[in-house]
């Protein structure tokens, strides 16, 4: 690595931008005073409560003051260049770090900006490399304009030539539809933000020292109303405020969403209404995509698309950014005419009729949710004998609940499970709570897995695990028929399984078996 800051080549080193200091000390300042006003409450106890604030005032002062001077060295410390070959960072002043990355390496380079990071016109930077392995983390500028952040991400995704065959222009593949939003109030959030709102409420009023005053006053409310009605209630307004929640994070996340493919082959996602984000991937890395419907999204006939790629989970260094989710949940015939267009199909694979599972599917999983279901009931059944006769009431009305709703999600979970061969994709579909339809390259499997547990060999099926460097690394074909499944993972990805199968005839005919379980190099 030649010159550096400083040095001869001074003129090619650039900075951040001098307000990422007035930034980054105003989000610590705000952290500061949420923090410091319970705090001040806390500490009042017998004492007056200006001395508390003054203290707390004293102490949030300090370290604003050592906020500013950190700020300030690690400003005119922090130097980055692109070069042809590698992409160089330099920060630091007691631990001088030195990040340097090969161009020809860079996967991702992702944008980010929160709301005062925008008012400022300023993003973050994110150069990622896309790799899984030996732990290095995202190469982060932090924080520049969003002219600069615009230039780095064209520069260090630039490439001479797109996919084969593929025209090389700028094309939007979906932009926001302000009615996708009525699937936002359906998903599994909901029940948890309006558990989180109550808790919040909770623990707002116990700093302040209300806590009992607020339990009281929803006593009040409910004195005239039955237990059972006062829990009914309770939960139909947190399910109402989870709703509202998941109606705003929606609106926070998706708002001015956009899915475009860009010229060299990439796919880029914009969204974000307070905090904007932009993801772009790398068509080279696709290896498939994910068609996710939850249950509240499937039963309004929705679903929502996710990248299957190499590099993706490595790169995802921000736990409130999911860098693999290409669409939101959307009706089920949208979601699919992207994909096809996200793979430069003429037709969805995930929309190709697949095959159906043997009946003995069925019955395992029939059998496994009635043990699920009436296990509590047996031990209610016990407790009463042994106990009270109340718990016997309690476990009859415990089977009489639990066995059909057990049932109805057995069946469904069998008839969610198919496999397919779509032209150059292997589809797998299963899940009943999480339903999940994958269209994997088959040129991107790399290894199959095939097991059979002592209960699948006496009803004749197996689960065949389709190994891959993208995505989560392994997708299940759960349950197929034994001799059906084998063929089929044979004809999919030619000469991977072929070398551990033997034929022999069996009634008349030839059906082919696995000579022994295996994952294929």
């Amino acid at each position: 690595m030649s010159g550096g800051p400083g040095g001869a080549d001074d003129r090619e080193w650039r900075r951040l931008d001098p307000r990422t200091v007035l930034v980054r000390v105003a989000l610590f300042g705000g952290v500061l005073v949420g923090a410091a006003l319970p705090v001040a409450f806390g500490l009042a106890g017998d004492r007056p409560l200006w001395q508390a604030f003054a203290w707390v005032a004293a102490a949030v002062a300090l370290a604003l003051g050592a906020a500013v001077v950190a700020e300030t060295v690690r400003f005119r410390r922090t130097r980055y260049r692109v070069g042809p070959d590698r992409v160089e960072l330099h920060t630091g002043l007691l631990v001088v770090q030195r990040r340097s990355l090969a161009r020809e390496r860079v996967r991702s380079a992702d944008l980010s900006a929160n709301p005062l990071q925008r008012v400022f016109g300023l993003v973050k930077v994110r150069v990622g490399t896309g790799e899984h392995s030996g732990g290095e983390s995202p190469l982060e500028l932090d924080l520049v304009t969003r002219a600069e952040g615009e230039r780095l991400r064209r520069e260090l995704l630039a490439r001479s030539a797109g996919p084969s065959g593929a025209p090389d222009g700028d094309d939007t593949l979906a932009a926001l539809d302000p009615r996708w939003i009525r699937f936002a109030p359906v998903s599994f959030l909901v029940p948890a933000l309006g558990g989180a709102a109550i808790g919040a409420v909770m623990q707002v009023s116990e700093w302040f020292g209300a806590q009992g005053k607020v339990i009281h006053w929803i006593g009040d409310r409910f004195q005239d109303v039955s237990l059972a009605w006062m829990i009914v209630d309770l939960v139909l307004l947190a399910a109402v405020t989870g709703a509202v929640g998941a109606l705003g994070l929606w609106v926070e996340m998706w708002w001015n969403y956009r899915l475009e493919r860009e010229p060299g082959g990439t796919l880029r996602v914009a969204r974000g209404l307070l905090t904007t984000r932009s993801v772009s991937l790398e068509e080279r890395r696709l290896r498939g995509v994910e068609l996710v419907q939850p249950l509240g999204v499937r039963l309004c006939g929705a679903a929502r698309v996710d990248a299957v790629a190499t590099g993706l989970a490595q790169d995802d260094g921000d736990k409130h950014a999911d860098l693999k989710n290409l669409l939101p949940a959307v009706e089920r015939a949208v979601a699919d005419r992207v994909a096809a267009q996200v793979l430069r199909e003429p037709e969805p694979p995930t929309a190709a009729p697949l095959t159906v599972h043997p009946r003995a599917a069925r019955t395992r999983r029939l059998r496994r949710a009635l043990w699920a279901a009436l296990v509590p009931v047996v031990v209610l059944a016990v407790l009463g004998l042994l106990l009270t006769p109340v718990l016997l009431y309690v476990a009859a009305g415990c089977a009489v609940v639990l066995t059909p709703i057990a049932v109805l999600f057995a069946l469904d979970a069998y008839r969610g499970l198919g496999h397919a061969v779509s032209g150059a994709y292997l589809v797998t579909r299963s899940g009943t709570l999480r339903r999940a339809t994958v269209a994997l390259q088959r040129s991107g499997v790399i290894g199959w897995t095939v097991r059979q547990s002592y209960f699948q060999r006496r009803a004749g099926l197996l689960t065949l695990t389709a190994t891959t460097a993208a995505g989560t690394g392994a997708y299940d074909i759960l349950d197929a028929g034994e001799s059906e499944g084998l063929t089929f993972a044979a004809g999919a990805v030619p000469d991977l399984l072929a070398p551990f199968l033997e034929t022999k005839p069996v009634r008349g005919e030839r059906e082919a078996c696995a000579k022994r379980v295996t994952d294929a190099p």
